[in-house]
């Protein structure tokens, strides 16, 4: 992709950086670009895979600018964003009367997307009816509103995106086969920014010049001691953190406003504080009570991560269904995401980074 072609995309697709911040010098960004032009070209499925934060929204966009279809919609449904009651209506819509409240006729945003580009924006998040619907989509470029009696055809390419693994999902009858394979005609990795830290000092250049033009600031340039402490920090939000960091740094001019978050990557098990008081101490008592406030730390951040799903997360832990079933309710953490999870016990402080 010439610099050019990229510079034009860019003013017509929106603010998106340019394209050796995009994609850097590593080797699995490379490896992207590399695919970039040829998987647009093919109006096929692609299915954008890595943790939050990484840019896949960004790709996308690209993969529909570099489309025969480009002039057309780009349509993009943030999945979780809309509740489950909802999201049919939002994707297929509606006939007038098909419900309580339904005025008049709707088109959905699949048909908004004709001759254009369906993105579906962390594609797990479907419910397994809606699963079906967008399987019939891509198999018969046909769907149904609600309510109505005869299919709609219409020509849409339609690429998504997921943090998640989607052969656990699989496994945990969460999401279908069938359409795993559908919409994995193409596959793109996207690294998280720990894979790419040779890139990280160009992305605080760029996040520091755009924000300084933004805000009309004049933040300075982060020190060499700060710079190599973001190398070092391990980047759970990955480049979406970084730009945070980087438009508070500009906004508050000082260093200080970011080191509070560069917390280790691993809880230190040593930096308990333990109130000592007059009297014998039971190593055994506190270790064990120690031990209990991590492992419940633990679990509420990979169920956390995991969107709730108790199979996934005894999988990433390495314990049975019923073991985490246990020791859910064992520390008082809510079966369900809906629900506050418990007080934590007071006393020995042993936390998680966040």
């Amino acid at each position: 992709m010439s610099n050019l072609q990229f510079g034009s995309l860019a003013q017509s697709l929106g603010e998106i950086p340019p394209e050796n911040i995009v994609f850097g010098h590593s080797e699995p960004m490379q490896a992207v670009r590399a695919q970039l032009a040829r998987v647009a070209a093919a109006n096929v499925p692609v299915l954008i895979h890595g943790e939050s934060g990484t840019g896949k929204d960004i790709i996308a966009r690209l993969i529909h600018g570099l489309s025969h279809w480009k002039n057309g919609p780009l349509v993009k449904v943030n999945c979780p964003a809309i509740p489950g009651t909802l999201l049919e209506s939002e994707l297929f819509g509606y006939e007038k009367g098909a419900f309580t409240g339904a005025f008049g006729m709707k088109p959905g945003r699949v048909e908004l997307a004709h001759r254009g580009t369906l993105f579906l924006d962390e594609i797990s998040e479907l419910d397994m009816s809606l699963q079906s619907k967008l399987l019939q989509l891509l198999q018969d470029g046909q769907f149904c509103r609600i309510g109505a009696q005869e299919d709609k055809k219409v020509e849409v390419r339609v690429v998504c995106a997921t943090n998640r693994k989607l052969e656990h999902e699989i496994e945990a009858g969460t999401f279908r086969q069938d359409l795993f394979y559908r919409i994995n005609v193409v596959n793109l990795y996207l690294p998280p920014l720990r894979e790419r830290r040779a890139d990280l000092e160009a992305l605080v250049d760029y996040f520091l010049e755009h924000y300084n033009q933004k805000f009309n600031c004049r933040a300075k340039p982060l020190s060499s001691e700060m710079i190599a402490t973001l190398k070092s920090y391990h980047f759970p939000g990955n480049i979406r953190e970084l730009e945070n960091m980087m438009k508070r740094y500009v906004i508050l001019g000082s260093e200080e406003a970011i080191t509070g978050d560069l917390v280790p990557h691993e809880p230190d098990l040593f930096s308990a504080e333990i109130s000592i008081v007059d009297g014998p101490i039971s190593l055994k008592k506190l270790t064990r009570k120690a031990v209990h406030e991590m492992e419940r730390k633990i679990i509420l951040r990979v169920l956390q991560h995991h969107h709730w799903n108790r199979k996934a997360a005894a999988r990433a832990l390495n314990i049975s269904y019923r073991a985490l079933l246990y020791k859910i309710r064992n520390a008082g953490l809510p079966s369900r995401r809906n629900q506050p999870p418990a007080p934590e016990p007071s006393g020995t402080q042993v936390g998680l980074p966040e």
